[in-house]
């Protein structure tokens, strides 16, 4: 097998469809953005120690513990050139590290501490994705994340309506999961589908299947973020899949894509270990997995790092990460037609490239 190194994975068309943008920040321009709004509750001056600050707190096993450092990232995002200045950062940086496609979301009413109105925010968020955008040619999408533990959720979800038009994509539903299941915010929901917009819902991540079921079958979600519990409506035995329970096999009969987020799923306590991730059970059963990083800052990593695990890991290939890819392009919240132009223009020619320059053999015929 060809050696996929950093270099080779790095290069690859990739698609990111769950990255927080408030948990990607660069540790420099947090340092920065504290100086300027007059922010002093950072734990260090010093951006390589306040990287590695973020990534100790972040790996602690439990959701609720890997939340708490975004409350310096949100404390530096008041502003309207802060919060320009991050989301253009991130699509850069997604840019350097060979994304050609990515959907960044956040909560826009974390941002509202210092007056900020909820449209100044949106405006602020997209200007700054729109000028990456147009630098560096990267396509990019918004998703409004509305809070489990809140009630404004509706409120959320009306306002990523309101901006479908300017760069908004969908609507998510985050936070800690345990006491606060996304039925409580159906409203949010069906706005979002009389609307005709997409859903997202992290769901599974430290709740059971229970989770999954309720984000699909009463919210409607498109896609689910994490679903690292779906494992428990699978029988599996000495790593073979003997049963697919009802939930698993609708997930995989209609193909709802699958946001797997590994490094964070271990850190949050979502699953023991990496060796333990349910992830390979999923690809070898043809679900529609995605690879995400979740949160840049907070778990040290990229979607090139993120691959490098999944080859090491489960022995993906040069085809299985194309395939991996390609099927997260499809499930993009964006018009059919845009998705057919950034998979036939840029991710098929970049990985036929990358193929001949390896001298690998054309691809193999796989399900997707």
């Amino acid at each position: 097998m060809t050696n996929l190194d950093e270099n080779v994975l790095r290069r690859m068309p990739k698609v990111l469809l769950h990255e927080h943008l408030d948990g990607g920040l660069r540790p420099a321009t947090i340092v920065e953005l504290a100086q300027e709004c007059g922010y002093g509750g950072l734990p260090s001056q010093n951006p390589a120690e306040l990287a590695e600050w973020f990534r100790r707190g972040a790996d602690r096993k439990s959701l609720a513990l890997y939340l708490e450092g975004f409350a310096h990232t949100i404390a530096v995002m008041q502003s309207p050139s802060a919060l320009e200045r991050v989301a253009f950062e991130a699509v850069e940086d997604c840019y350097h590290d060979g994304i050609v496609y990515v959907e960044l979301r956040f909560a826009p009413v974390f941002h509202s501490e210092r007056g900020l109105s909820l449209e100044k925010i949106m405006e602020s968020v997209l200007l700054g994705m729109s000028r990456a955008r147009n630098k560096y040619g990267v396509e990019c999408g918004l998703i409004v994340c509305g809070m489990r533990h809140r009630e404004d959720s509706l409120e959320m979800a009306e306002l990523a309506l309101d901006f479908r038009d300017r760069g908004c994509v969908g609507f998510d539903l985050a936070g800690e999961e345990a006491g606060h299941p996304p039925k409580r915010h159906l409203a949010g929901f069906d706005a979002m589908r009389r609307g005709n917009y997409y859903i997202t819902i992290h769901a599974g991540e430290a709740f059971g299947r229970d989770s999954i079921w309720q984000a699909i079958q009463i919210c409607g979600a498109h896609r689910i973020g994490h679903a690292t519990r779906l494992i428990e409506d699978i029988v599996v035995h000495e790593g073979k899949v003997l049963k697919l329970g009802p939930l698993a096999q609708f997930v995989l009969d209609r193909r709802i894509p699958l946001e797997i987020c590994l490094s964070s799923n271990v850190q949050t306590g979502a699953v023991p270990s990496l060796d333990e991730h349910p992830f390979g059970v999923y690809f070898r059963e043809h679900f529609r997995v995605t690879l995400n990083t979740d949160n840049r800052l907070m778990s040290a990593t990229t979607l090139t790092k993120e691959c490098q695990l999944a080859v090491n890991l489960f022995k993906l290939d040069f085809d299985d990460l194309e395939k991996i890819m390609i099927n997260a392009m499809k499930s993009a919240f964006i018009p059919y037609d845009e998705r057919c132009e950034i998979i036939f223009g840029k991710i098929k020619p970049g990985y036929k490239k990358l193929r001949e320059e390896l001298g690998l053999p054309a691809p193999k015929s796989r399900f997707t």
